[in-house]
């Protein structure tokens, strides 16, 4: 099916993504890791609106972020699906990585990187969108039925990075007892190869999500 590279770096759990997914579908690839505080002429031509990673390149054609990246995968290599093949169970998928990515990772950063009064409040908001989210997995072993599929990548920050940023917003959120379904689904999923083959060092995300927290901190 062509050249595959992936501009990417290894902190970004958008990046893992598309990993995952290729691991998932077999497809060899170039990983070209870039350095996000001296972004190459190569991300900056592949994605000129954005200019950031994850960055898939096929055959010439650059495909950017990562959910449309995830899609474009999976239409691509058809070999072990990731999207749901019922129209409606597809259409659900997306409503629900929408809300992954809308609701749920940015909730975490507000409360992560939120300080005094205003604390309290964004934890209780980003613990709503992880309660709605344990629901829609309990009595699942993953999100996808028995495999992996595509709302476990979309959701496959949350085993890992989530307790980075719970480490550097001072808070819990994902407990056991707070959010059984949920946890037992991060047990499984940080089991399987894909997902446990491409996990960055920890002090390295912990040191690329300290900049962000720094940074916004410095502007309130």
């Amino acid at each position: 099916m062509g050249e595959v590279k992936l501009l990417a770096t290894n902190e970004s759990f958008p990046c893992a993504r598309i990993e995952w997914a290729l691991k998932i579908k077999g497809v060899e690839y170039e990983y070209m890791k870039e350095n996000l505080l001296n972004k190459s002429d190569l991300l900056l031509q592949s994605n000129p609106v954005y200019k950031k990673v994850p960055v898939l390149l096929h055959n010439g054609l650059t495909i950017a972020e990562s959910l449309v990246i995830l899609e474009y995968i999976d239409e691509t290599w058809k070999q072990n699906p990731l999207l749901p093949q019922d129209p409606y169970d597809r259409a659900n998928a997306r409503f629900w990585a929408r809300f992954i990515d809308e609701k749920c990772v940015i909730g975490v950063w507000k409360a992560g990187v939120a300080q005094g009064e205003g604390k309290g409040e964004a934890i209780q908001s980003a613990l709503e969108s992880l309660a709605l989210l344990d629901k829609q997995i309990e009595g699942k072993k993953y999100f996808g039925g028995e495999e992996i599929g595509y709302l476990d990548i979309v959701a496959g920050w949350i085993p890992y990075w989530l307790n980075v940023l719970e480490q550097l917003g001072d808070m819990e959120l994902l407990t056991p007892q707070r959010f059984p379904h949920l946890h037992q689904w991060s047990l499984n999923l940080m089991q399987t190869a894909p997902v446990k083959d491409c996990l960055p060092p920890r002090d390295s995300v912990v040191d690329y999500f300290s900049f962000g927290f720094n940074y916004v901190r410095s502007m309130t």
